[in-house]
């Protein structure tokens, strides 16, 4: 049958479900990216949507994953996550029509509330998706190949966003050109592409293998099952560092393009070239970040990365004073830079620690466990946010340094914090309290920082030269003179071993010393 699962895999079958994990991959961010984020909040405006509405539909997917814990008991009881898997996705995929249909047969404000109702089903039925698939690749995937294959992963999925973004923000920008009135139509083809590019990934998770789900064998209730991680002191205090690390992250990364936007009053062609450098930066280290986690631990890459991105939370504070000023520019692509070099870390790492930690057997309640967490922390962090927003608005903390001499008085501001700046610096202070939580989760094969700030540089001092055309031109100016170097020395070398040959084959043939011996 489809469906069937194996006792164990070949290495050829293992090879064969990995690169159809990937495709699948590219397939799922395709749709992703068609479907989500800047397009789905612009169809949201094109329909009328209010503030609140925008803030709700970037709340249902993180809360939605809740829905992983009454997952646990489906996986469980059918043990078969490919068919978990396959069967949620498309009932995921599916909530879509209604969403491509509603400029054609809906008014505006049934529009709203079908798009609303759409993306809360599409939510739900993924969230027991990801139950399964976490499951699926803990067993699928060998341990010592987590970083480097899911960095590989992250790297393919984040070039095809980047060209699918692009072309498909063009597509709009042309379209409402062409159809000033007919402006949403336009990203119902958007949403329509992104369904066929998710329909088509399912096909290959289909055809992925899946090796036989090992569950123990005394039976117990659900509560029992998703307690059974929080027992484990070590995997709790990974659920800690998770949730108080998206909390914070969560908390600030929601207002970052609105305070681009309206704080500093860039315009949007610029917020997205900023976001495209950090998706550089992220490509660039995806592959340095895995090496250093097969080599080390998925810890070891969070000890790092993770204070390099409260680092850049930190500088968003300083940005302006309170204005704009001489900096602003450079401490904005300085900060991009940062934040892709260090999420590539802390996405990959935060990711794996999990897989890796999970015992076998009890992955998938483990697994639903932690995602538990981070879901509640990620869902509730913006809704607070936003809640806070006119309270800060009419507040506002600055530090300044003065310098007074008989002539004049000179006032310098050191720290202006308004309104989004309070964030930041809540973000910053709960990120350095999930980082000391980060201390108490135990992992085999952890490493210093120093040690991993060392790999991280030789790997992409590898990756630069190979990416380099100065390193291509530097090789390709230095073969010849190489070349000619090495054929004069072995030339030199040639007579010299001719002549030594010779004289082994005189001693030999010459006759053997008389004996001493008396």
């Amino acid at each position: 049958m489809v469906f069937e699962t194996k006792e164990s895999l070949t290495d050829e079958e293992i090879r064969h479900g990995l690169k159809l994990v990937i495709r699948d991959g590219l397939a799922t961010q395709a749709m992703v990216t068609l479907t989500g984020g800047i397009f789905l909040v612009a169809f949201a405006l094109q329909l009328g949507a209010s503030n609140t509405v925008i803030g709700l539909l970037a709340a249902i997917p993180p809360l939605a994953e809740l829905l992983q814990i009454p997952s646990i008991y489906i996986v469980d009881r059918v043990r078969k996550r490919r068919l978990v898997v396959v069967a949620a996705s498309l009932g995921a995929r599916l909530c879509w029509i209604p969403i491509i249909l509603i400029p054609f047969f809906l008014s505006p404000e049934q529009g709203v509330f079908v798009l609303i109702t759409s993306i809360a089903l599409y939510a739900s039925f993924s969230a027991v998706s990801h139950c399964g698939w976490n499951s699926w690749m803990r067993d699928l995937i060998p341990q010592d190949r987590l970083g480097a294959f899911f960095s590989r992963r992250l790297t393919l999925s984040t070039v095809i966003a980047l060209v699918i973004s692009l072309v498909a923000g063009f597509f709009i920008d042309s379209w409402e050109i062409v159809f000033p009135d007919l402006a949403a139509y336009g990203y119902s083809v958007l949403f329509l592409l992104g369904l066929i590019a998710g329909l088509f990934g399912i096909t290959l998770l289909v055809r992925t293998p899946e090796p036989r789900m090992v569950v123990e064998d005394e039976e117990e209730g659900l509560f029992a099952v998703i307690r059974k991680p929080f027992a484990d002191l070590n995997f709790r205090n990974l659920i800690i560092f998770l949730a108080s690390w998206n909390f914070a992250v969560n908390l600030a990364s929601p207002f970052f393009t609105v305070y681009m936007l309206q704080r500093i009053g860039l315009d949007v062609s610029i917020v997205v070239a900023l976001g495209v450098l950090s998706q550089v930066m992220n490509i660039v280290f995806y592959r340095s970040w895995g090496s250093v986690a097969d080599r080390f631990s998925n810890k070891s890459v969070l000890a790092v990365s993770g204070p390099l991105f409260m680092l850049a939370i930190f500088a968003w504070m300083f940005v302006t004073l309170p204005d704009v000023y001489v900096l602003t520019y450079p401490l904005l692509i300085a900060i991009h830079i940062l934040m892709g070099v260090s999420l590539a870390g802390v996405s990959l790492a935060s990711g794996n620690i999990g897989l890796k930690m999970a015992p076998k057997g009890q992955a998938t309640s483990y697994l639903a466990s932690s995602t538990f967490a981070n879901s509640v922390a990620a869902g509730v962090a913006p809704i607070l946010g936003g809640l806070f927003v006119d309270f800060f608005a009419e507040r506002e903390l600055i530090w300044t340094l003065l310098w007074r001499d008989p002539v004049r008085e000179l006032v310098f501001v050191t720290l202006d914090l308004q309104q989004w700046e309070f964030f930041f610096l809540f973000a910053f202070i709960l990120g350095l309290y999930s980082l000391h939580r980060l201390t108490g989760v135990q992992e085999e094969g952890e490493a210093k920082e120093q040690q991993v700030v060392d790999e991280l540089l030789a790997g992409v001092r590898r990756d630069m030269r190979n990416f380099s055309p100065a390193g291509g031109l530097r090789d390709l100016v230095k073969f010849p003179f190489s070349s000619i170097r090495n054929r004069r020395e072995k030339r030199r070398r040639e007579p010299l071993e001719e002549e030594e040959e010779e004289e082994a084959v005189r001693e030999e043939d010459a006759p053997a010393p008389p004996s001493r011996r008396p």
